[in-house]
């Protein structure tokens, strides 16, 4: 089993700062990339903290958390990472023993055997999601509305989110709005449908804007949005104002629009979507819709538990709003 000594060796930091962080000492000093690089270790080797024998005792409610995201893919998007260490800081903060499930884990049933409620993180196949149910009854999925199924699922309000984002942009004079996105599949390659771009057409219909020329998919990385937008700008009329369906993407397209010769916001404008922390160090500034994934952590970990706990099973669908942050990459429209 590894152990502290095991992560700060590959962190590159003592083995007391290791321990700081795994106990949430905040009085430690120490960068949000490093206490990230650090949870991201832990959680990929499988360490788990000791728990002595009247803690043991105490600890009578053992929370299993299925990762759909590697630990490695965690420190690439944080939005996972910030919901998962939601649920992990709720079990702390409530003496809740965690069962981790990694993606490369063969024997779900076997590691989840002995838990008592069930958190599943991002996006899983309809084969997963039975899978799980059947495995504990008593689970919440974060990320994922889970219709088909009589089980409590929180997602954010995308559709809100989406439509404050362009009606800003169109209240700003921009009419020639693209979509940046990423294609996600799960289980025998089964396509994910995403709620941010079926509302961008929705509401490029509805408001009798172009969408069809404006509609590039790819993957969520910064790489990627950087080829989109240089495939939009290649296009005869460019799009004088662009919506990215993740922080990550926008900031390849900022770079794709700068390398052009371009201003944002004077010649494009740009909106992301998760509100990362490096959004407030771009330049400029990065506008983004915030979505608070640490919370959904923790609403989902006190679901599961409060079922429990008072026996409910009736189950919930939980939107959670998410706030339009105005920064200066978006302005008003110079020329059409």
């Amino acid at each position: 089993m590894a152990t502290i000594r095991d992560i700060a060796k590959e962190a590159g930091i003592s083995a007391g700062a290791v321990s700081r962080i795994l106990n949430q000492d905040e009085s430690l000093s120490v960068s949000k990339e490093t206490k990230e690089r650090v949870l991201a270790i832990a959680t990929r080797v499988g360490y788990t903290k000791p728990i002595h024998s009247a803690q043991a005792k105490k600890a009578a409610f053992t929370m299993g958390i299925v990762q759909w995201f590697s630990a490695e893919e965690e420190l690439t998007d944080t939005y996972y990472l910030a919901a998962r260490q939601g649920v992990e800081d709720f079990c702390g903060k409530n003496n809740i023993a965690i069962t981790r499930l990694f993606p490369s884990d063969n024997d779900p049933a076997e590691v989840l055997k002995d838990i008592n409620g069930l958190v599943c993180i991002g996006k899983f196949s309809d084969k997963e999601i039975r899978r799980f149910i059947q495995i504990c009854p008593n689970t919440v999925f974060l990320d994922m509305p889970v219709d088909k199924y009589p089980i409590t699922s929180i997602t954010m309000d995308f559709d809100q989110a989406v439509r404050d984002a362009l009606h800003y942009l169109e209240k700003l004079g921009h009419k020639r709005i693209a979509y940046l996105g990423g294609l996600e599949y799960v289980g025998n390659h089964e396509a994910i449908n995403d709620y941010r771009k079926r509302q961008y057409l929705h509401y490029m219909k509805r408001h009798n804007l172009d969408s069809e020329s404006w509609l590039v998919e790819g993957s969520f990385t910064s790489a990627s949005g950087y080829e989109m937008m240089k495939e939009l700008l290649k296009k005869k009329d460019r799009p004088t104002a662009v919506f990215a369906a993740s922080d990550a993407i926008a900031f390849g397209a900022m770079r794709a629009i700068s390398e052009a010769g371009l201003s944002i916001p004077n010649d494009i404008s740009v909106i992301g979507f998760n509100d990362v922390e490096a959004c407030k160090y771009t330049t400029p500034a990065l506008t983004s819709i915030h979505a608070p994934s640490y919370d959904m952590g923790a609403h989902g970990a006190n679901l599961v538990y409060v079922s429990s706990n008072l026996q409910i099973h009736t189950p919930l669908k939980v939107k959670i709003p998410c706030e339009l942050m105005k920064r200066e990459s978006c302005g008003e429209v110079k020329s059409v």
